[in-house]
């Protein structure tokens, strides 16, 4: 009978132990959770399906106004693919997410190595157009030439989107960073960066644009962050960049005053090379 008893006891006591045990290691679960949702869920909302729901402002920081009718509105809210998908080429090959891009955003790039990084940008700019129909003032600039091309002109009549992505298609095969570049205008004041903004080179030969697709403001310093997505070569998906030099504040970029050089993970910017649409 003791005997039993001892096995009784001994049973229970192995069990509280264990209990305890499980409940400890899921209190330092929960805790390094904690930890990892202080640094990165904060910002990224992985089940966010546009650039303002997947991207939260870091503490501080609000999201600047944007009229709905706006171009930074529609940037805005760009739809982007689930999280965790890969940047395709034109090819359907699968790009590296490797400290270059932390999300993709949904639009189809055709099948030619045609949508490039300045091409990107112009796509951006024309989509918002074309949503609006504003068709009159669809019109990109030959590197020939410098001569503007009109969708107008170019559609004839026929406004579907199918000769909308044709029109695309002739323009990025004679239109760069070069041409681009002296289509926008310089932005001087950096404290005034836009939504839509564009950071440009024309290179030689080869250039390299950005696009602001996002700004945010701390609400005590007047501090703004930007967030930038970018297509490159050969033509890819338009990525939303991670921030290559600040891992805390990523994808957030933000101009620092002991600085003139903006590093993304594929190309390296100077304050000076911030330029804006200005039709």
């Amino acid at each position: 009978m003791k005997n039993l008893i001892l096995i009784i006891l001994i049973i229970i006591i192995t069990l509280t132990y264990c209990s305890q045990k499980k409940s400890d290691g899921n209190k330092k679960l929960n805790k390094s959770e904690e930890t990892i949702d202080s640094k990165v869920i904060k910002i990224i909302n992985e089940k966010g399906k546009y650039v303002k729901t997947r991207f939260n402002p870091p503490k501080g920081y609000v999201r600047i106004k944007a009229d709905s009718n706006s171009f930074g509105y529609y940037l805005r809210n760009l739809e982007l693919k689930p999280f965790g998908s890969k940047v395709l080429y034109y090819n359907a090959y699968e790009k590296l997410s490797d400290n270059v891009y932390i999300s993709v955003v949904k639009m189809d790039i055709g099948k030619k190595d045609l949508q490039q990084c300045a091409d990107a940008v112009m796509r951006l700019r024309a989509e918002y157009l074309y949503q609006r129909k504003e068709y009159e003032k669809i019109l990109f600039n030959f590197v020939s030439d410098g001569k503007p091309r009109y969708y107008e002109k170019y559609a004839e009549g026929d406004y579907s989107y199918k000769k909308f992505l044709k029109y695309m298609d002739f323009i990025f095969a004679y239109a760069n960073t070069s041409s681009l570049y002296d289509e926008l205008e310089a932005v001087r004041e950096i404290e005034n960066i836009r939504i839509g903004d564009v950071l440009i080179q024309k290179g030689k030969p080869y250039g390299h644009a950005v696009i602001l697709v996002d700004v945010a403001i701390n609400k005590n310093t007047g501090k703004k962050i930007f967030l930038l997505a970018q297509s490159y070569m050969p033509a890819q998906e338009i990525q939303i960049l991670i921030n290559p030099i600040n891992n805390e504040l990523s994808p957030w970029y933000e101009f620092k005053k002991n600085t003139d050089v903006i590093y993304t993970p594929e190309w390296n910017f100077n304050k000076e090379d911030l330029r804006r649409f200005v039709n």
